[in-house]
């Protein structure tokens, strides 16, 4: 994992790659346009808004429109009869210092308070190799914030590489869990558990999920996003 997550250091940019080339037409031969994928509608009932904030595995850095993480959980969260809208507020790039300067600014921007804040933060730190002293003051700050409006918050964690050192490792891992005890937040203690590593499941860089590992991880978080809703079984 942690030469799989070093090796996003190195990109410079985040564009897709270009479009194959049309087939060429057949005359006479018609060949109908595949239909839209259409959005799971909204179920009855009572309506909930959730802020996804976050830094490109929020955004969809890489993905269509309609598939990124968010986008995901909302559709697994109607499915189940959850009237949920979930605001994507990635920022690909953003770290937890920039996330931290925006946060405030985010919230004041919803058309009223959330029900629940997802917080995903922290993989440019680890490939920055920000001292989790930093990290943890600035996920902290969000949570302060949070709290201090009386929104309820969720953590999708990151983790450091063993190759950054013991000590690196043991302080930074330590931040998600620490900080969803003190703030009585949800945990999913590693956003890119059971993905990172299996090449069907991300991208060509190897960093950030396809859509059908996206698919794996909102079915691991939607369900803890129902019970920190309130919802869940």
């Amino acid at each position: 994992m942690g030469a799989l997550l070093l090796q996003a250091a190195l990109l410079t940019g985040c564009d897709r790659h270009d479009a194959p080339p049309a087939p060429a037409q057949v005359e006479n031969t018609a060949v109908p346009a595949p239909a839209p994928v259409a959005a799971t509608p909204a179920p009855s009932g009572p309506a909930r808004l959730i802020l996804a904030f976050g830094d490109s595995l929020y955004a969809g850095y890489g993905l269509d429109r309609g598939q990124s993480l968010p986008d995901a959980v909302q559709n697994r969260l109607r499915r189940d009869g959850i009237n949920a809208t979930v605001v994507n507020a990635g920022v690909s790039g953003d770290t937890s210092a920039a996330g931290r300067q925006r946060f405030a600014f985010a919230l004041d921007n919803l058309p009223r308070k959330p029900d629940l804040i997802l917080i995903g933060l922290g993989g440019n730190d680890v490939l920055r190799q920000i001292a989790p002293a930093e990290t943890r003051a600035n996920m902290t700050a969000m949570l302060e914030e949070a709290k201090r409006r009386g929104i309820p918050t969720m953590l999708t964690g990151m983790m450091a590489p063993p190759n950054l050192g013991p000590e690196y490792t043991s302080q930074f891992n330590r931040i998600w869990p620490d900080l969803a005890k003190a703030y009585h937040a949800s945990l999913y203690p590693f956003i890119l558990d059971g993905v990172i590593g299996d090449a069907k499941l991300m991208q060509a860089d190897r960093v950030h999920p396809n859509p059908v590992g996206v698919d794996r991880i909102a079915a691991r978080v939607a369900p803890l996003v129902e019970t920190a809703l309130g919802q869940g079984s």
